[in-house]
């Protein structure tokens, strides 16, 4: 029996490939969200980068993902795999379940996702059982890259930004127009994906007063908007996996300790854990 196991967020996916043997390979796509995605361009991707690195038939599939908010998306997802491993068990869940399985382990818990967008469950150890529903880039995603970056570009196009912030800005990425930033934020693309590829230029001027007021202050608003509101959040630690999380920990930390949030792990991704999930489960 072998194994597939992808965790995908909105700009990068984690494939990992267990044998027969326990033998585990390791791959990389671009982020895959069935959103913005068809059927079709999820194939030729997982085609191109993740089947020629696949040595034997696949037995069983898990596949978790941000955007398999419902049947018709997961079908998305599930057709693709299909095509390409049509003797294979196949599971497809959301990210979500991939955090609470990969951070709580089978302790109760608060999970929280904080990369390009941002969700977070109550996890009993075994199920999810409360969720705030994520409302994505435009609506939600408070303290993601993707809103960490849109607060950056605001703040530039409306002239809010210091004379000494502006010009690092302008020495990074060209004087950006507003037409420009319109066209990647309303008919391009993962509008997530390219305001969150803002957020390295945060991260390189964290120490700057005015930029950790920013990253420090989109941190507490996600606290108020996802996870202050779960009933006796006091009780639970709050675990996150992530990008966000995992390079502005210090950050985080700060804003959890002002919010009477008690921080418990902090993952870069969860791949590993559901690695370590998969492998009990299937005595591989």
């Amino acid at each position: 029996m072998s194994i597939l196991i992808a965790e995908s967020g909105s700009s990068k996916t984690d494939w990992r490939y267990i044998d027969a043997e326990g033998k585990i390979s390791q791959m990389k796509t671009l982020g895959i969200n069935p959103y913005f995605q068809d059927e079709e361009s999820i194939y030729l991707e997982i085609k191109g980068k993740v089947s020629p690195n696949i040595s034997s038939e696949v037995s069983e599939i898990y596949y978790y993902g941000t955007g398999v908010t419902n049947l018709e998306k997961a079908e998305i997802i599930n057709n693709a795999l299909f095509r390409l491993f049509p003797n294979a068990k196949i599971e497809v869940k959301d990210d979500m379940i991939a955090a609470a399985r990969s951070l709580c382990i089978n302790e109760p818990g608060i999970a929280c996702i904080l990369g390009t967008g941002a969700n977070t469950c109550v996890y009993d150890g075994q199920s999810i059982v409360a969720q705030i529903p994520p409302l994505g880039f435009w609506l939600g995603d408070e303290g993601s890259g993707g809103h960490l970056g849109k607060q950056l570009v605001t703040k530039y196009l409306r002239k809010e930004l210091s004379a000494q912030i502006e010009e690092k800005f302008i020495k990074r990425f060209g004087k950006l127009e507003r037409t420009e930033i319109l066209e990647k934020a309303y008919k391009q693309p993962f509008p997530n994906r390219y305001f969150a590829s803002f957020s390295k230029f945060l991260f390189d001027n964290r120490a700057i007063p005015e930029i950790y007021l920013l990253i420090y202050d989109s941190f507490l608003l996600f606290f108020e908007k996802s996870v202050l509101k779960y009933p006796d959040f006091q009780k639970y630690k709050v675990h996150f996996t992530g990008s966000v999380a995992f390079y502005y920990s210090d950050i985080l930390r700060k804003a959890a300790a002002k919010c009477g949030v008690t921080i418990g792990v902090i993952l870069e991704s969860p791949i590993a854990g559901l690695v370590l999930f998969h492998k009990k489960d299937l005595n591989i």
